[in-house]
């Protein structure tokens, strides 16, 4: 099942349910799909491209939580977070901060990795096998810390 189907049968169940949280999340999911769509560029919307769209979805709403904790607006914050919740149920499972680590190591011994030089090659390296399973920000400061630049 694709993930425009998938969206479609739950928001059917939102809808049933009576989930307004769940039924708003999945409406914005449903217009990024419908957006991309409908942008014109002819792409087909593919595996890699949900994965994107949702991984950029995700990312919105942790921004978002941050900046409402600095604001101490506490009740904007739990909402964003439990509009994450729901994006990340489309989303592959994340892996934790100690198999981001093992992944890292593993690559940066594979490419010969060792010091801070080698960071361009390397970042970009574990950013393929870790995409859409992993922070960005957690995998920098895995980067770093195996190439000793912390």
């Amino acid at each position: 099942m694709s993930l425009k189907d998938k969206i479609n049968e739950d928001l059917k169940l939102a809808m049933k349910s009576g989930d307004k949280l769940k039924l708003e999340t999945i409406r914005s999911i449903r217009a990024l799909i419908l957006e991309f769509e409908k942008s014109g560029t002819g792409k087909e919307l593919n595996a890699e491209e949900e994965l994107k769209l949702l991984s950029t979805a995700a990312k919105k709403r942790k921004d978002a939580i941050e900046q409402y904790k600095l604001a101490k607006r506490e009740d904007l914050a739990s909402k964003e977070e439990q509009e994450l919740n729901i994006i990340q149920e489309y989303l592959p499972k994340q892996l934790t901060e100690e198999e981001i680590y093992d992944e890292v190591k593993k690559t940066a011994e594979s490419i010969g990795a060792k010091s801070k030089e080698d960071f361009p090659k390397l970042m970009p390296q574990v950013m393929k096998v870790l995409k859409g399973k992993a922070d960005g920000k957690i995998v920098k400061a895995a980067v770093e810390k195996i190439l000793g630049m912390n």
